[in-house]
């Protein structure tokens, strides 16, 4: 699910009443937009919203008779990368009734679609194969309902009468998050380098809005829902019935610096789009795998993650089908980063504790009929969140403290930074006037959402500006300098967001590195000064 913010998983539930340890997890789709606690109404809220190589084919198994009832799924089987154990492995999926739909041999994944039921278990005795597992529970197509809720829109006359100072764009004045970053001042330094690109993966991004158009790289951009790239023109965009969350990602990164609208973390840098969602909203892991692989043969400098890949929020590497899962994400953003990529993702909207022993898991899988499980987050991983190399992003709201529904852990969450949170908890100073996240939406308009992600855009826009100002540095450098240079914010103890006198979270570690905020909030001045 995106980590579109718990954008509101699937019709997302209230908030369990919160006690010491976490909230219930709604059954939320993306990462993730968020839902601001039921009973906070604010006008302004919320978002939606192996090894061996195998010799001859007829080695492989026979395939198992499918049952009657058995419905198509799409399957990831994963190989030594290559092609000639790749080209053997695919004359065995056949034989076991399975049907390739793309294969990424430099990774070695290939996407496979079957009605056999036994498809995973019979190739999986295949040599040469690895991993394999079904990507999903629901028949293709999904079957998702799709609720999601709907971002807070900005009217036409509220965007006429919108005034700035001069130098900053009309709706600027409301975006409390930049100067929270110093992104404000580091606009007056560098607005970032036309030769740096991130990407987007998500819903889509609507790249004939005003304020994305200027800066939007079609060439890095794709349409990867089937696991299979479409680069047919403005396959990219999302359609009406479609969430807006990539669009507003999108702006959030970069935004052009234009007299129109509001003014993105590094607008001067180039976004795309790759989108690997569902009309549903589910990102399955054949679409992120491909949007991963597109991003690094596409010269994409940075990629923002904001969802969780469906339809585990975690998965188990003790289970074959979800450890095959892991696999084949672990390997594609892998190949991005070693092809120069740094992969920015959001933390999550659960308020969990990624750094303890146990979390209960109640909404996966998603795509079917869910149920509560407890998982050791050490184990079975939210991806690509968790996976090695990403940095995960933590949110926080205008008070700069961790938003109420950001998920933490030290040693987990690597950074932090403005993904909003109710503004009865975290109120902007004057003039903003939302505790949510300005962002662009499809059609030309502007809204608030909020969640972790949002916070992780704003990463991925700082990464950008450290990239234009050292346009050399490995994936490695960059990661480092955004680290080294995050404002250091001590953990805030007690943690009790709402004011009931219960404790909410309970933040580990020191000042320099801790769960709710990692090695500190980042800092776009820095980030073009340093």
């Amino acid at each position: 699910m995106t980590r579109l913010a718990t954008e509101t998983l699937r019709k997302i539930s209230t908030y369990r009443e919160r006690t010491g340890d976490t909230m219930t997890a709604p059954y939320a789709r993306y990462r993730r937009a968020v839902a601001i606690p039921a009973g906070m109404a604010m006008a302004t809220a919320l978002a939606f919203l192996p090894n061996t190589m195998a010799t001859a084919a007829e080695d492989a198994p026979a395939p198992a008779s499918a049952r009657a009832d058995a419905t198509p799924l799409s399957y990831v089987v994963n190989v030594k990368p290559g092609h000639r154990t790749s080209a053997y492995v695919k004359k065995a999926v056949a034989k076991a009734g399975g049907t390739v739909v793309t294969s990424y041999d430099q990774i070695g994944v290939i996407v496979v679609h079957s009605s056999n039921a036994d498809f995973a278990k019979t190739i999986r005795t295949v040599r040469g194969v690895q991993s394999a597992g079904a990507t999903r529970t629901a028949p293709l197509p999904s079957a998702s309902t799709g609720d999601l809720g709907a971002p807070k829109v900005l009217s036409a006359a509220e965007v006429a009468r919108a005034e700035a100072p001069a130098g900053q764009d009309p709706l600027q004045p409301q975006q409390w998050d930049l100067p929270a970053i110093k992104a404000d001042k580091a606009h007056e330094k560098s607005l970032g380098s036309e030769k740096v690109t991130v990407a987007v993966i998500d819903t889509g991004v609507d790249d004939t809005h005003p304020d994305i158009a200027p800066n939007f790289d079609r060439e890095a951009s794709v349409n990867c829902v089937s696991g299979k790239p479409d680069t047919a023109d403005g396959a990219w965009r999302p359609s009406a019935a479609e969430s807006p969350h990539g669009t507003h990602v999108a702006g959030e990164i970069a935004a052009a610096k234009n007299g129109v609208g509001m003014t993105g973390v590094a607008p001067g840098v180039k976004v795309s789009g790759i989108k690997v969602s569902t009309t549903a909203g589910f990102f399955y892991t054949e679409a992120v795998v491909c949007g991963f692989v597109w991003a690094a043969e596409h010269g994409v400098d940075v990629t923002n993650n904001s969802y969780y890949t469906d339809p585990w929020y975690f998965n188990c590497k003790n289970d074959p089908d979800q450890k095959a899962l892991v696999d084949a994400v672990t390997r594609a953003a892998k190949y991005a980063e070693r092809k120069g990529a740094v992969n920015v993702a959001a933390a999550g909207n659960e308020n969990y504790d990624l750094a303890s022993d146990e979390i209960t898991d109640p909404s996966s899988p998603n795509d079917s009929t869910p149920g509560a499980r407890v998982v050791d987050p050490s184990e079975c991983l939210d991806i690509p969140t968790q996976l090695p190399g990403v940095v995960t992003v933590a949110s926080t709201g205008a008070k700069g403290i961790k938003s109420s529904f950001s998920n933490y852990g030290l040693g987990v969450a690597d950074i932090a930074a403005p993904g909003g949170d109710s503004t009865a908890y975290q109120k902007p100073e004057a003039p903003a006037t939302s505790g949510l996240i300005l962002g662009t939406l499809p059609g030309g308009k502007w809204g608030y959402m909020a969640g972790t992600s949002m916070a992780s855009p704003h990463v991925a826009g700082v990464a950008a500006l450290i990239k234009s100002t050292h346009p050399y540095a490995s994936p490695a450098l960059v990661k480092a300098l955004l680290y080294a240079e995050a404002d250091a914010t001590p953990c805030t103890d007690p943690y009790d967001i709402n004011a009931d006198g219960k404790i909410d979270a309970v933040c580990e570690g020191s000042k320099n590195r801790n769960g709710f905020y990692g090695w500190g909030i980042a800092d776009a001045l820095d980030a073009v000064t340093k």
